[in-house]
């Protein structure tokens, strides 16, 4: 997967090659869908939601520029995945969830994966996580309608914020924000497809 599905198709951080390597994506996933864990597709995890195709993830912890030891928001924990491939790289990861059930079953298949240490929390993932921040890094797996402007408070000075935005209806583009003072330089990193982000200041 990581050589064909991944580095073939221009991810080159040799970090997150090896954390891609290491998490073992059948834990992560229904039953009913196991065989199909490492192909590189965007799965059915139950509750309307989905587990990133592979290549997706690999692209934003690339896009972040994850260095061991940084902060963490990943939003839209969903199965846990994502939250252990960036866990994977050495950072230090904080994980939102607006779904209850969802994020019962990400802690329990992180605890599988022997990534107890990624702490997931239920929330509105929309709003941060205020009593954890500054963060060198936010990571949504989720479409919004703009960058929230919590992320950006809670977002050190040269920090990463890579998420896909909804620019119309049915058309989003993935970026990366990085702050520089109280402005984002911001980066387009592609046309994508995510489920809406939900909560305060999301699509739903």
């Amino acid at each position: 997967m990581v050589e064909w599905h991944i580095a073939a198709r221009g991810v080159t951080d040799e970090r997150v090659l090896a954390a891609m390597a290491s998490v073992p994506r059948e834990l992560f996933l229904l039953k009913s869908v196991a065989a199909d864990a490492y192909a590189d597709s965007p799965l059915p995890i139950g509750h309307g939601q989905t587990i990133s195709q592979p290549y997706i993830v690999a692209l934003t912890a690339e896009a972040a520029r994850l260095s061991p030891g940084d902060r963490v928001l990943d939003v839209g924990t969903g199965s846990g995945y994502a939250a252990a491939v960036y866990a994977a790289t050495g950072a230090d990861v904080w994980s939102v969830e607006f779904v209850p059930a969802l994020a019962e079953q990400a802690r329990a298949a992180l605890d599988a994966a022997g990534f107890g240490a990624v702490r997931v929390v239920t929330g509105d993932g929309t709003l941060g996580l205020a009593d954890q921040a500054p963060f060198d890094a936010i990571l949504a797996a989720a479409a919004g309608p703009e960058i929230p402007r919590p992320w950006i408070d809670q977002l050190v000075e040269g920090g990463r914020i890579v998420m896909p935005l909804e620019r119309r209806p049915g058309w989003q583009q993935l970026v990366r924000a990085t702050r520089r003072g109280d402005d984002l330089e911001i980066d387009d990193l592609g046309g994508v497809r995510f489920v809406p982000l939900r909560g305060e200041h999301g699509l739903s």
